[in-house]
């Protein structure tokens, strides 16, 4: 039996050491500790319960919304549904400040629907900024995603349960409360704790939509403190808080999720008269309906919106293209260099599972999604400090915030390859050898040409997330360095709405075109594997 790489788990190791010297830097900084400082100060008192209160105020009306969405879903066919559950699947990683400005389209202060009260004399009901916006910006992004996730949940119950229902006469209450709520259940304490985290760590939405002091998050609170006060004490200390709060989280999230019991399921409609009513089909059109006008529209204005005058100005302007041109290498590397870190590592802890050592892999694979218990602002903020008791800290923007969004885009690859990189190794864990194939080799006969999809998809997922993250950015940007996000943000912090509009259809266009491109590199591909891997099977067979 080949030897267990050791590379996955040096870079564990270095992944872990980062993180650990950005958080020592805080320590230095914060030698006090004293967290009761925090609860006694009146502003950071109420940031902190902001932050609980607008979390758990998304995370009630994206998952309590989803849950009928996904069961219309799960109930109902129709032209187009399989484009909107992708749809529903990339609103997670689509670049925040993209459908920030789609929002903002709609239901800001010169949006459409004031456009259109104003014909009726009549003002706008409410403020798009604030804990009004926040809240649609984050039930924008989470509902689709959450209700994706409960479909999948709904898609597990087995073919025999949906006969037996129909069999037994049920009405739709019945087996929604017999059938498919347990199936729910299962689902919806990681589904909440999902969407709680990345609500309580927010901070592009809240930077962009909050409404002054009133409405401001711990994230946020750091990136004031470091940024406009240069009050490092407060910053670090923030920091450790937020951190210290995220891993209670987690952990408690953590003790609530039980994994879902794996059974034959299947996407049926059994389209009983007992339940598939007039009133249920209406029913179920109108929850579909609902959620197709909250994603849709903003999605749609920024396209609109984007084709206007300011176009040609936009695109002459060198700042544009500087920061194009910073977005796209920082994507690049980070995407790479996510990939690359994702790989060595599940290629350690895979080799630890077929050893039947699970407890060991599942540490490897712990240390390479730390980010998830610190947000990345947090591990930004102790670099920031780090790098300015040592040298000037804006002279390596770039490189930290490579690395910070490497670091944030490697959970989503380890998540993505995990499960697809050991099914191939089980598979092939004996051929192989008998083959005399080994090493870069192996990688490259089989599992390259095996696992070219799940590749291409972690690339894709972490090019997006860094196209469009703000968090790393935010910190060190400066005039010489920026992303086409701060770009975009610094457009409409100036109330250049025109010029933001372009920038936001482009960035759109550049993150979204990303999955297109590589799905059909991958396509055209993929058709001579089969010939390719035959001849390479008469090869070895021969020798």
């Amino acid at each position: 039996m080949n030897k267990i790489p050791k590379l996955g788990l040096w870079v564990a190791i270095v992944i872990a050491a980062f993180v650990v010297c950005a958080v020592g830097a805080l320590f230095i900084a914060a030698p006090s500790l004293d967290f009761r400082a925090v609860w006694s100060d009146p502003y950071y008192r109420h940031v902190t319960k902001f932050s609980f209160y607008q979390a758990f105020l998304s995370t009630v009306l994206s998952v309590g919304l989803a849950i009928p969405v996904a069961h219309a879903l799960s109930r109902r066919q129709f032209r187009g549904k399989a484009l909107l559950l992708k749809l529903f699947s990339a609103t997670l990683v689509l670049p925040v400040l993209v459908g920030v400005f789609g929002i903002l389209a709609i239901y800001g202060n010169s949006g459409l629907l004031a456009s259109v009260l104003a014909y009726a004399d009549s003002p706008l009901p409410f403020s798009i900024y604030g804990l009004n916006g926040i809240l649609l910006a984050h039930v924008f992004f989470n509902l689709p995603y959450a209700s994706r996730l409960l479909l999948q949940a709904l898609e597990t119950v087995p073919v025999e349960q949906h006969r037996l229902s129909a069999h037994l006469g049920m009405n739709g209450w019945q087996k929604f409360k017999w059938v498919e709520l347990p199936r729910l259940r299962q689902q919806l304490p990681h589904v909440c704790g999902l969407v709680f985290m990345l609500c309580f760590t927010s901070f592009a939405t809240v930077m962009a939509l909050g409404g002054g002091p009133k409405s401001t998050t711990i994230e946020l609170a750091i990136y004031q403190a470091i940024k406009f006060d240069f009050d490092l004490q407060a910053g670090a200390l923030l920091a450790l808080w937020q951190m210290l709060l995220c891993g209670a989280l987690a952990l408690g999230i953590q003790r609530l999720a039980k994994p879902l019991a794996v059974h034959a399921g299947g996407a049926v409609n059994l389209r009983d008269k007992s339940y598939d009513t007039k009133a249920s089909k209406l029913w179920d059109g109108c929850w579909i309906a609902l959620v197709c006008l909250l994603v849709l529209p903003p999605l749609a204005m920024v396209v609109l919106s984007g084709l206007n005058a300011q176009a040609l100005n936009v695109l002459a302007d060198s700042r544009y293209w500087l920061a194009l041109w910073s977005s796209m290498k920082v994507a690049m590397l980070s995407a790479s260099m996510a990939l690359s870190a994702g790989i060595a590592i599940l290629m350690t802890s895979r080799a630890l599972r077929l050893r039947h050592r699970n407890s060991q892999a599942d540490h490897v694979e712990l240390l390479g999604t730390i980010i998830l218990v610190t947000p990345g602002l947090v591990i930004t903020t102790g670099l920031f400090l780090l790098l300015r008791s040592i040298t000037d800290a804006f002279s390596h923007a770039f490189i930290v915030v490579v690395v910070v969004n490497a670091l944030m885009a490697l959970p989503y690859v380890i998540k993505t390859l995990s499960q697809p990189m050991l099914h191939i190794a089980q598979q092939y864990q004996f051929l192989c050898p008998s083959l005399g194939m080994v090493g870069l080799q192996k990688f490259w006969l089989v599992e390259w040409r095996a696992l070219r999809k799940p590749f291409a998809t972690a690339f894709a997922l972490s090019f997006m997330l860094s196209m469009g993250d703000l968090s790393a950015i935010a910190l060190f940007g400066s005039q010489e360095f920026r992303t086409l996000p701060l770009y975009l943000f610094q457009l409409l912090g100036s109330y250049q709405m025109e010029s933001a509009a372009v920038v936001s259809l482009t960035l759109l266009i550049f993150s979204v075109s990303c999955f297109v491109v590589v799905e059909k590199l991958f396509r055209v591909k993929e058709s001579q594997v089969p010939r390719r891997a035959s001849k390479r099977k008469e090869k070895y067979a021969q020798s």
